[in-house]
């Protein structure tokens, strides 16, 4: 079943304009998930707004939202009163700006969207705009209201259709000298630093997201296996914590020692007959069970 998308409007360069939706990039779906129980009864437990001063429970109904003002008083609003605030970027992303994304400091990149033509009368449209930014090598700027906040967008070709990234306001983010102002200037070594760069070199790699492993989620799942299946609970392992360096030196020159062992024990193995693999069997979910 396709994702439910999360915004839906129109896109706009100048007198162009096209329907589009925009579907969460990110699922959490996979991810284990845990419900609050009552020890005693093994029931779920579900939660109550209840009124601050009285203690009563507060029926759905009843429940309106406030904003504060001076003096501890409360101003009431409506939902209906709150959906009918509309402005343009509440159902249009118009693009009024151009940039070459890399230009955007990667502190100001927030959530990315997946943009995807909504109706088969729009794809045209939505097709030329993306194949002139395509061509421009460059991204778009607009804005939209999404989740009752309106959020400023970059806007860049990707594949058949689009990311959409919301971006942060400048007054929400905390600048780099606030938190590295205190670093002190080192003068570095050349030596040790011609050191480093052989380490890095040695473990350059192409990305591929597929090779992440979530270990911590593994170690749960581990977890829940022995409790459900009446074993004994995995003895918990911390992890080793490093050390300062008390040498730099000496460690780099370890560090270097030792990449270069592991690439010898890998090709070494590399060199060997891999055992044949039994292909999957078709239809297997990928999912992570416990």
């Amino acid at each position: 079943m396709a994702p439910r998308p999360a915004w839906k409007g129109y896109l706009k360069l100048s007198l162009v304009t096209c329907a589009v939706e925009l579907t969460n990039v990110v699922t959490h779906a996979e991810k284990v998930s845990f419900r609050v129980l009552n020890r005693k009864t093994g029931n779920r437990v579900k939660r109550l707004y209840v009124d601050a001063e009285t203690g009563d429970p507060v029926e759905d109904d009843d429940q309106i939202k406030g904003y504060e003002v001076e003096g501890g008083g409360f101003v009431h609003i409506e939902k209906d009163e709150i959906e009918a605030v509309q402005v343009e970027s509440s159902h249009t992303m118009t693009l009024d700006g151009f940039v070459d994304k890399s230009s955007i400091q990667q502190i100001y990149l927030d959530t990315p969207y997946y943009v995807a033509p909504a109706d088969e009368v729009s794809e045209e449209a939505f097709a030329v705009i993306r194949d002139a930014m395509a061509d421009k090598k460059t991204a778009g700027l607009a804005r939209v209201v999404l989740y009752q906040r309106e959020r400023p967008v970059v806007i860049e070709p990707l594949g058949k259709g689009m990311v959409l990234t919301t971006l942060r306001y400048d007054d929400t983010v905390r600048q780099p000298d606030t938190v590295f102002g205190d670093i002190k200037a080192v003068k570095t070594d050349q030596e040790m630093t011609d050191l480093a760069g052989l380490i890095i070199d040695k473990r350059k790699t192409k990305f591929d997201a597929s090779k992440f492993e979530d270990k911590y989620e593994d170690a749960l799942l581990e977890l829940i296996r022995a409790k459900k299946a009446g074993r004994k609970v995995p003895e918990a392992k911390a992890a080793p914590k490093p050390s300062n360096v008390v040498n730099l030196f000496d460690a780099l020159k370890k560090s270097l020692s030792s990449d270069a062992g592991s690439a010898k024990a890998s090709s070494s193995k590399r060199a060997k007959p891999a055992a044949k693999r039994a292909a999957p069997k078709a239809g297997a979910p990928k999912r992570k069970s416990a």
